[in-house]
């Protein structure tokens, strides 16, 4: 007799791949997938990744790659946000030059710092931002924790607020902002909403329609302010609108989290820069500060900034400092160390902070001084339009007012190049250039 199954078709039976691709390389073997085509089909098919789409360039690197690739000896990028000196060269400050001798010759350690960062640069951060005698700093009601530069710090609140802020998860952003504001704020699970800010007829604060979306906002909401130098269009609010802003945030209950990068950069005065921030906390108003020290001391690439809540009292700061710490572990663990270390250097030591507060005021006279140039030269180029909103704007950015297809011309046949919004970074016009820019912007305008 036959066993069971005989006579019956024998099925083939084959181990399980661990993998996708240990199934193809099965599928090889048995000559199942006959052409590199199709192989390269079921491999993509197969893949991990293969919902995963091709992301949008960044902007501003678009525009530093096409720069790179242009051979006139001319051609300038108005497009990186990052200071040049009048050669167009990236600049070191002498007093970092200072501090990095001085951590060189103390042969310091390379120990983890704590989750919250270095003690004294936060604490020093804090007295930069509020000012030395703040009323907060004596009464301990507040926390500072060191971020990851501005974008980290940034994040770090974001994060704070998403999980803690149970009254509103929007988050009223100025329209225009910092391209990097929507992102931050999204990816931590906060909602996005805009509020006039810009006004790209007169090229400056369109302070009417600001405060009448503020009045709106719902009660107990997120509002994000740029406490100097607003990026992209560097227009700020004048003192006088600083306080009327101030006194229907408070009324509209709103939480108030100032994004602060440029202190001492935008005026050359650091006193100057805070005024906004220090006023609202005056009139009671608790606030969320977000510090960045890549611009204002040039520690781009060392990622120094800080984080700093106002609370309403000792205890509650410690709470609120405990839950930061708790969400920091698991994002970095604990900050960087060299850029604390620097900057806290420089603000501790009496004589190199000295020294920084005219590096940075000398910063910030050049880029003030190339603005006042561009609209000189512009009017020896026989141009008929007000420019003047390029010397009311104020730091590293200037809303020119050009049209896409204006600087589309200046790109193609001045190879100067900036981002489509006609938005420039004034630190890489010097005194050798801005004749050149001038002209260019002349031709493309007349």
């Amino acid at each position: 007799m036959r066993g069971a199954g005989e006579g019956r078709s024998r099925r083939v039976r084959y181990p399980l791949a661990a993998s996708p691709f240990a199934a193809m390389a099965l599928l090889h073997t048995r000559g199942l997938l006959a052409t590199p085509r199709l192989a390269a089909a079921a491999t993509r098919a197969s893949s991990w990744w293969s919902h995963v789409e091709m992301g949008p360039p960044d902007p501003i690197l678009g525009v530093t790659e096409a720069f790179k690739r242009d051979t006139n000896s001319k051609k300038m990028n108005l497009g990186v946000g990052a200071y040049r000196d009048d050669s167009g060269k990236p600049y070191v400050l002498n007093c970092v030059r200072k501090a990095e001798a001085m951590i060189a010759s103390k042969k310091m350690d390379k120990e983890y710092l704590p989750i919250g960062g270095l003690a004294d640069f936060t604490r020093a951060s804090a007295e930069l931002a509020l000012g030395e005698n703040s009323e907060v700093l004596k009464s301990g009601r507040y926390v500072t924790v060191q971020g990851i530069s501005g974008t980290g710090s940034l994040r770090i609140g974001a994060s704070f607020l998403q999980r803690f802020f149970k009254s509103s998860r929007d988050v009223y952003l100025p329209k225009p902002s910092w391209g990097n504001h929507t992102p931050i704020f999204r990816d931590a699970g906060l909602q996005l909403q805009a509020y006039r800010y810009y006004d790209p007829k007169t090229c400056s604060l369109d302070f009417s329609g600001a405060m009448d979306d503020i009045s709106k906002i719902p009660e107990k909401s997120i509002i994000l302010l740029h406490a100097c130098a607003h990026n992209p269009t560097g227009v700020d609010p004048r003192q006088e609108q600083w306080k009327e802003m101030a006194a229907l945030v408070k009324k509209r209950n709103l939480l108030v989290y100032f994004d602060m990068a440029y202190q001492g950069f935008a005026s050359g005065d650091i006193n100057r820069d805070a005024w906004a921030v220090r006023y609202f906390i005056d009139q009671g108003i608790n606030i969320l500060i977000s510090q960045s020290y890549a611009k204002n001391m040039g520690l781009y690439g060392e990622r120094a900034g800080a984080f700093t809540m106002i609370c309403s009292n000792a205890e509650e700061a410690k709470r609120v400092e405990s839950q930061l710490k708790i969400l920091i572990r698991p994002m970095y663990s604990n900050p960087p160390l060299n850029g604390a270390r620097i900057a806290s250097i420089i603000l501790n030591t009496p004589d190199i902070r000295k020294e920084w507060l005219v590096e940075v005021k000398g910063m910030a006279d050049r880029i003030i001084s190339m603005r006042t140039q561009l609209v000189s030269n512009l009017k020896k180029e026989g141009s008929s339009h007000n420019w003047q909103h390029i010397t009311d704007q104020i730091g590293m950015f200037c809303f020119t007012g050009l049209k896409p297809e204006q600087v589309e011309k200046l790109i193609k046949e001045f190879s100067i190049y900036m981002t489509k919004d006609g938005r420039i970074s004034v630190a890489g016009v010097t005194s050798g250039n801005v004749g050149y820019l001038a002209h260019a912007i002349h031709q493309v305008t007349k």
